[in-house]
């Protein structure tokens, strides 16, 4: 996980909604760009970033794709942020 890759993805309004949709259920590029006011190109490009961040993952459902949280990537990035906090 490159942190830089992981905070620039998370700095994003748009990203962090998208995020939060998905901590709720797994959901299409569809249904996640119905919250939007905006294009599914641009849906799109914001699910990309956050794909290569590894923020969420992908599976082909039919015709559809689904994206999921990456719950380890979630995990990994507590624990960085917990170990930098402690006092030693």
């Amino acid at each position: 996980m490159s942190l830089h890759t992981t905070f620039a993805a998370l700095s994003d309004l748009t990203r962090h909604k998208i995020l939060t949709l998905l901590k709720k259920k797994d959901m299409s590029a569809g249904e996640i760009g119905l919250h939007f006011d905006m294009t599914a190109p641009s849906i799109s490009h914001h699910l990309n970033i956050l794909k290569q961040a590894d923020l969420v993952t992908s599976r082909r459902n039919g015709q559809e794709i689904i994206y999921s949280l990456s719950v380890s990537t979630f995990e990994e990035l507590s624990d960085v942020m917990i170990n930098f906090f402690k006092t030693k």
